[in-house]
């Protein structure tokens, strides 16, 4: 008999059973990638809502996205850290765009390169009308640093809304995660655009992952009713 589920109040509280199904059947669904863009003039077109992944080089951005979707090679984990700098776009059953930002903080990017990135990423940031939602991804072990800061300053200025979401929580125990989670959590009062909710994940234990599929459903284009 399977085991009923649970929801851990702490980590989106108002998230229903519901919306826990509605979000396994949509990341369950088709997820292909189908455009990349390395400049402003070369981004696709906006339909679908659009949720955007950011995080430091070896955040586990690429993990989390393969354990939402249930696949391994998804997002590809680049063997040279900082090398990818392009904006990668993913269609989720015709209803979500998930867009994998080039990791940042990776200390040999040039200065030169590093800020043609953030003119990129401004003008996507700021020009984006389908974009619902920044998930900014932090490892757990660590917390906020610098590089973080400086991306939700960032988006402070865009007037992106977006949520913190901690990866690589299986390392730590959970009064660990609680005491990390209520860290960032104080920091973020400060950052107008951010949600004030921190979110903890594993794309090890799948940690979470039920929780931010339910939370992502949200903001996709609904679901076409039959009948």
């Amino acid at each position: 008999m399977a085991k009923p589920l649970t929801i851990t109040p702490s980590l989106i509280g108002d998230l229903t059973e519901m919306e826990i199904e509605a979000g396994r059947l949509l990341f369950a669904k088709e997820c292909d990638f189908f455009w990349g863009a390395e400049a402003a003039t070369t981004l696709p077109e906006a339909v679908l809502p659009e949720i955007c992944f950011a995080g430091r080089s070896n955040v586990g951005k690429s993990s989390l996205v393969n354990a939402l979707t249930g696949r391994k090679t998804l997002a590809r984990t680049s063997q040279t850290p900082g090398r990818t700098q392009q904006l990668n776009f993913f269609n989720l059953g015709n209803r979500l765009v998930m867009v994998d930002m080039p990791g940042y903080g990776y200390a040999q990017v040039s200065k030169e390169r590093s800020a043609a990135w953030v003119d990129f990423i401004k003008s996507y940031l700021r020009g984006r009308v389908t974009l619902k939602r920044a998930l900014v991804l932090v490892d757990a072990r660590h917390g906020l640093k610098p590089h973080d800061v400086d991306m939700m300053k960032m988006m402070d200025q865009t007037a992106v809304g977006y949520q913190i979401v901690l990866t690589k929580a299986d390392t730590l125990k959970p009064g660990a995660i609680d005491k990390i989670r209520a860290q960032v959590a104080v920091a973020l009062k400060t950052h107008g655009a951010a949600h004030p909710e921190v979110l903890a994940t594993s794309a090890e234990t799948g940690l979470g992952i039920p929780e931010l599929r339910g939370f992502l459903t949200r903001m996709a284009e609904p679901a076409l009713v039959s009948g």
